[in-house]
């Protein structure tokens, strides 16, 4: 038998979908191809989502698969733009609603954000429609659930969600259910061992400053230290100057020069007796330490 030709429509995305490929794959020209897939899936329309699938004939059945496609090509060529903070808004101008996104667009926006380190951005996106009722009668559920649990909810440690899922999931065999029980009981455990490494490793940044502080505290009170002990030693040397005989000579000086007249003749014996306490007093203060001799 002779195959069906597509629609007129169909037959316009499948070329732009053909363009789009060249210049992603042969030409790396990216933004041409996103502009390619756009034209192609907005020729098509609505109504070419999931639910025009089989048993709709041939013509919806193929223009869903040609968006799709379409959808797959402005993915990669958005990525490689490093466009990817909008490819699942992109995604869903076309299909609207996430229990309508194909499988194979599902999962290239898991694995994109999980490669890019931002996993939370498909939470909400992948639980409503691994939740869809008619998403889980598709074969490719299984692997989408275990695709999902490993690289958004295991990375987040939403781990009570995780289990919530599997538990609540009855298409998949207990065999296969207990292997994803497994998994998340694993996953948890390693993500406590991480939290009580990282908990330490915290603790001991914060313990290394006041270990410091206590260093130069301890050195400051050894330097405060040792500075008493000189101040000591050397007050206690000007405590054996004989400050009684110098203070006597200033009292008799302050006698001589206001009290007494000095061109007097009963003012010398007060003049001879200051100039004697004068010199014993420089010479006690200022003679030469004497040391005793060094015997052979």
């Amino acid at each position: 038998s002779e195959p069906l030709a597509w629609p007129p429509v169909s037959a316009q995305a499948a070329s732009l979908l053909e363009e789009a490929a060249d210049l992603l794959v042969l030409h790396r020209d990216f933004a041409a191809a996103v502009e390619r897939c756009e034209a192609g899936c907005d020729s098509l329309g609505p109504g070419t989502g999931p639910g025009t699938g089989p048993g709709t004939g041939p013509g919806p059945e193929s223009s869903a698969e040609v968006k799709c496609s379409l959808c797959v090509v402005g993915i990669q060529a958005l990525a490689e733009m490093n466009r990817w903070r909008e490819v699942l808004s992109w995604v869903l101008q076309y299909y609207h609603v996430p229990e309508h996104l194909p499988p194979k667009v599902l999962e290239l926006c898991i694995l994109l954000y999980s490669k890019v380190r931002e996993p939370q951005v498909m939470l909400e996106v992948g639980s409503s429609w691994l939740r869809d009722q008619t998403n889980k009668s598709l074969p490719e559920y299984g692997s989408l659930l275990e695709l999902y649990l490993l690289h958004v909810l295991l990375p987040l440690g939403r781990f009570e969600g995780a289990e919530e899922l599997v538990r609540g999931c009855g298409v998949i065999d207990s065999e296969r259910q207990l292997a994803f029980l497994g998994a998340i009981c694993e996953s948890r455990c390693q993500w406590t061992q991480r939290e009580e490494m990282l908990s330490a490793a915290e603790e001991q940044q914060d313990a290394a400053p006041e270990t410091v502080l206590g260093a130069l505290s301890q050195k400051l009170l050894t330097l405060l230290t040792l500075l008493r002990r000189a101040l000591r030693s050397v007050s206690s040397h000007f405590y054996l100057l004989p400050y009684k005989k110098m203070l006597l000579a200033t009292f008799l000086l302050y006698l001589v020069v206001v009290r007494l007249d000095p061109a007097s003749p009963t003012s010398l014996p007060f003049i001879y007796k200051l100039v004697q306490l004068f010199r014993q007093a420089w010479a006690a203060v200022f003679s030469p330490i004497r040391r005793p001799p060094i015997q052979d």
